[in-house]
């Protein structure tokens, strides 16, 4: 318990001289730049002046940086014959007091992984990275928007697709689109706009029934289209998308087997909601 006080001495002794040679040297300049010898100097100046230098200098070292917390001195521990308790030991010495541990580290990397993981986008996200930011879109009904594939049928009733709903209210948010579809009579144009009315597309959506367009050939669909000249064309006819490649931008081929591409701007999939990933 000796070596704690005589170490504390010591240093109050060096502190002690350090002082006092310093305020020596600050009096020794003051008189060489006043001109004034060292022999003028009272003992009481001396001490003015070193007592300014000392109140100086640790005002100074206190602003730069504060004093490190006092480190506890490790235990010494009895040696053991276990070699896993030795490299335990020797770890824990190698490893500083403010490293983090592997533990820590993980769970940090986890909350960095989880707070920089990319969004995942909305539907109309999709819809509008998937048109090509395209602005007018037209479309058969047959097939794509309906679960009926023929004229035929829709003398007696139309049914719209429930999956497909969602992508097609997405649609007429961002692009002005047209329907169309080949009828056999005025009856089955009555069908169609009865069953798009009760899904709801003409109140939630942008559509209205003036851009639900019917023909009597497939003929005069090719030629609603090449008028409206959309962005894209979605049909389920390969002869029409075939006529319609080199005049429309965009078209998307429903069907559901995979056709060979007829050209780089046309393509293919089993249908309008598994284009967008909605399936």
């Amino acid at each position: 318990m000796a070596e704690p006080s005589s170490s504390l001495s010591s240093s109050k002794d060096e502190l002690f001289q350090l002082i006092k040679r310093l305020g020596t040297y600050l009096a020794l300049k003051m008189s060489n730049l006043f001109s004034i010898s060292l022999q003028k100097l009272d003992p009481r100046s001396v001490g003015a002046i070193a007592g300014l230098a000392v109140a100086i200098i640790f005002t100074y070292r206190l602003m730069r940086s504060p004093a490190a917390p006092p480190r506890r001195q490790p235990k010494r521990q009895a040696p053991t014959t276990s070699g896993s308790s030795i490299s335990a030991q020797s770890n824990a010495t190698l490893m500083p007091s403010g490293a983090c541990s592997p533990s820590e580290d993980f769970r940090a990397q986890n909350v960095v992984d989880e707070f920089f993981q990319p969004v995942k986008p909305t539907l109309g996200q999709i819809v509008r990275q998937k048109l090509s930011e395209g602005r007018k879109v037209t479309c058969r009904l047959l097939g794509v928007i309906l679960e009926e594939s023929s004229p035929e049928e829709l003398q007696k009733q139309a049914t719209v697709k429930s999956s497909v709903l969602d992508v097609l209210l997405e649609i007429t948010k961002y692009c002005d689109l047209y329907l169309m579809e080949r009828v056999i009579d005025d009856e089955s144009e009555k069908i169609v706009l009865l069953a798009l009315e009760n899904a709801g597309i003409f109140t939630s959506g942008g559509l209205v029934k003036d851009k639900v367009l019917f023909c009597s050939t497939e003929n005069g669909r090719t030629s609603f289209v090449r008028q409206l000249e959309p962005d894209w064309h979605i049909d389920t006819n390969p002869e029409i998308v075939s006529q319609l490649a080199r005049f429309i931008k965009y078209q998307l081929h429903v069907s559901p087997t995979r056709p060979e591409r007829t050209a780089p701007n046309v393509f293919s999939c089993p249908s309008l909601e598994h284009f967008f990933g909605c399936v």
